[in-house]
């Protein structure tokens, strides 16, 4: 993987993070087969979420006592089944991608082991824009403590906007590949370097939040609602 950054389970050459990296991650069984599954069989492997990435947002989770939480991007679903991991038995993720054959095919057969953890998430296979949408227009603005974005770039400041509309106070939006391999630094951008940067600035400059934007994984902007 190309850049300043990278994520764990790709070798790199920075002892430092690779210390921090082992010191970090702390994978359930059921994750680290799931990891495994996507990056022995899916042609896009790289997709998935880093699993320092992950392993930071099971201890927010924890530490707000979260109970309902948004996940934007689904994949082949480790991001959902982590944070299903970490929420009490009453917790709910709603994980929601266009296309669900990743998750169909690496995802579902490893989660589905585990009904006790598998209740706990409803993936939604549609626009995650549409899902969020009629999230906010069923009056659950408010409701939510958590929201992990990494989905299409071009959308990232609309799903961060309407994540913090459906946020609490004092809820937390995690938005993953926030330094897309350093690229956001470089002068010359593609649509989506463009509009992750765009987002970075947009949450810098929020009042309705506070955050800090970290060079862990592929980067990861962290926000919480005021």
């Amino acid at each position: 993987m190309s850049g300043t950054v990278s994520k764990s389970y790709y070798e790199h050459d920075d002892k430092v993070i690779d210390y921090c990296n082992k010191l970090t991650i702390k994978l359930h069984p059921m994750q680290q087969e799931l990891q495994d599954s996507t990056l022995a069989n899916h042609k896009m492997s790289v997709m998935l979420g880093a699993p320092e990435v992950l392993t930071i947002g099971q201890n927010f989770l924890k530490l707000i006592h979260a109970k309902k939480v948004l996940d934007i991007g689904t994949f082949t679903g480790a991001s959902a089944l982590a944070w299903a991991l970490a929420l009490p038995d009453d917790g709910q993720v709603i994980s929601m991608d266009v296309d669900s054959s990743a998750l169909d095919q690496i995802g579902r057969p490893v989660i589905e082991k585990c009904p006790k953890t598998a209740k706990k998430i409803k993936f939604h296979t549609e626009s995650a824009i549409d899902t969020l949408d009629r999230l906010i227009a069923d009056g659950q603005s408010g409701t939510f403590d958590f929201s992990f974005i990494d989905a299409d770039k071009v959308n990232y400041s609309n799903y961060y906007d309407k994540s913090l509309q459906l946020l609490k106070p004092g809820g937390v939006i995690l938005v993953d590949n926030a330094l897309w391999s350093g690229s956001v630094t470089k002068a010359n951008k593609d649509e989506s370097t463009k509009a992750i940067d765009a987002c970075n600035q947009h949450i810098s400059q929020d009042p309705k939040s506070n955050s800090f934007l970290v060079n862990t994984g592929d980067g990861l902007h962290v926000a919480f609602k005021v």
